[in-house]
């Protein structure tokens, strides 16, 4: 959903030449009005939409509880700008200009969902305050919902699938991201704070997404 014509005709036909079906909007209130009313796979969002932004959209979006995956467009180099993308549900940005390879790629890292029932045995799990339903994908704390991306999601289930074991940067982009190693990117560190913060009782003294010095991350059932 993009608002610059050009752009829009050559991802359109990129995408399209690589077998999907696509539909554009020119503006961010098109754009709600089309993923609410459809059910896509993927959205690709531009921040910089006439009548309403993509930070908006993304954010309407998310309160409609539709976790379809969005990866944002944004000409802007800003860490915050790309930290607030993700806080109000992104899944992943990417900064104009790209290159058309690199897009295809964190597209079909996107659409390589986890799906619900991978998550584990049961349809259910808890850990301190926190049940995740694996049947419906609600997580809840204390009693109350909590909005989580599609990514967070999916990387909260890949945690509690490895519950214990210590994951690298690395393995987390590989496995829930689909990119490979090479690539540098803070995007799992973002995430694992926005999780920290969503569902730790105190976000700066982690007792479940632990920091592991010098290797990556680890999820625990308990503080250790």
């Amino acid at each position: 959903m993009e608002d610059e014509p050009g752009l829009v005709m050559t991802l359109s036909d990129l995408l399209t030449a690589e077998g999907y079906e696509v539909r554009t909007a020119a503006d961010g209130q098109t754009a709600l009005d089309l993923a609410s009313q459809n059910d896509f796979s993927l959205i690709i969002l531009d921040v910089m939409l006439p009548i309403k932004n993509g930070f908006d959209v993304c954010r309407d979006l998310r309160q409609q509880r539709l976790r379809t995956p969005v990866l944002m467009l944004t000409a802007r180099g800003q860490v915050v700008d790309k930290v607030l993308g993700l806080k109000l549900g992104a899944d992943d940005y990417l900064t104009k200009p790209f290159e058309p390879l690199e897009l295809l790629a964190r597209v079909e890292a996107l659409l390589r969902r986890v799906p619900a029932d991978q998550a584990g045995s049961t349809t259910r799990f808890k850990f301190g305050p926190v049940t995740v339903d694996f049947r419906t994908t609600q997580v809840r704390c204390h009693g109350g919902l909590i909005e989580l991306s599609a990514r967070e999601y999916q990387l909260l289930c890949y945690f509690i699938r490895n519950i214990g074991t210590t994951l690298s940067r690395e393995q987390l982009l590989r496995e829930v991201w689909g990119y490979e190693a090479e690539i540098q990117t803070r995007t799992v560190d973002v995430h694992v704070a926005l999780l920290r913060q969503k569902l730790e009782t105190d976000s700066r003294n982690p007792e479940h997404f632990l920091t592991v010095r010098g290797l990556g991350y680890r999820f625990v059932d308990h503080a250790e």
